[in-house]
């Protein structure tokens, strides 16, 4: 099998991970309090990380590059998660996915206004096209308004994209699985109280489904994903195995209609198709990259 072929299917089997975290997610905030599926989610991650960064004997990092750390874990472990938890409470799975999918371009967006990267004219075109397509979707499929889990989810979503620029740039100079592991272990005091201090005793009696989506969250979704989708682009190179990502709503549009039982609509279909044409133009787009800061 070639590396390209080995590494797209490694990294999607990443993707399929995080494809499944929104409806997961939705399963979860049925009894679990979103502020503590944030804090608790990231708590078991951190443990493994942990476990791994002692098994891999990983060098300390220094100071800069600790406050990158607490940039990207502001991102990836605190708003990212709560924002989505909070959406899922009243929000459809699907509905987000489509959302969410413009989340790849983002992170070009971060990556260009943090690093001095210089897009195209063409570049800035695709990704204004994506943020219009992204609103007419939210605003046409909440019956003619917006709903507030949207903003939630866009802030999600910059949040996101920054923390994986930063964290893209990170990885430029040392292992990538140590940089999600770091990230984790470097929040987990926080992660620690906060856990604490919103756990509640009903949760004793949480069904079985319940404590495996948590699991699945803090196991999967927060953690071993990762190793997958950069183990992936390790093997068959960033940008060729960077673009299984595209499937990622689609495979969240199928999770959710299996998982949580959520119709798939056309205009699902349809934007998350529209969404994702955008992505491919714009990362065809000339991005010349900066030297690493």
């Amino acid at each position: 099998m070639k590396h390209e072929t080995k590494g797209m299917l490694v990294g999607f089997i990443g993707i399929f991970i995080f494809s499944l975290t929104l409806p997961v997610t939705k399963i979860a905030v049925e009894i679990l309090n979103p502020y503590f599926l944030c804090f608790a989610r990231a708590l078991l991650a951190g443990i493994l990380a942990g476990a791994y960064l002692i098994y891999t004997k990983a060098p300390i990092p220094d100071a800069k590059q600790i406050r990158q750390f607490a940039i990207v874990a502001l991102g990836v472990v605190f708003v990212f998660p709560l924002f989505i938890n909070i959406a899922m409470t009243t929000g459809e799975a699907s509905h987000a996915g489509v959302i969410l999918g413009i989340m790849p371009l983002a992170t070009v967006v971060a990556g260009v206004l943090l690093f001095h990267e210089r897009p195209s004219f063409g570049f800035w075109m695709s990704a204004l096209t994506g943020c219009a397509l992204v609103c007419t979707y939210a605003y046409l499929n909440s019956e003619g308004g917006f709903r507030y889990t949207d903003l939630l989810l866009l802030i999600a979503c910059a949040a996101n994209g920054i923390a994986y620029a930063i964290g893209g740039n990170l990885s430029r100079t040392m292992n990538a699985k140590q940089v999600i592991s770091w990230t984790l272990v470097l929040s987990l005091p926080i992660n620690l109280l906060g856990s604490a201090f919103t756990f509640q005793e009903s949760y004793f009696m949480a069904g079985t489904t319940i404590w495996i989506s948590f699991l699945y969250l803090g196991i999967f979704s927060m953690f071993v994903g990762f190793f997958f989708w950069y183990g992936g682009m390790a093997i068959g190179g960033i940008s060729r195995v960077s673009q299984v990502q595209l499937l990622q709503p689609f495979c969240t549009l199928l999770a959710s209609a299996i998982l949580v039982s959520e119709p798939i609509t056309l205009m699902n279909i349809l934007f998350a198709g529209l969404v994702i044409t955008t992505v491919m133009i714009g990362r065809q787009m000339l991005v010349r990259r900066a030297q690493t800061v």
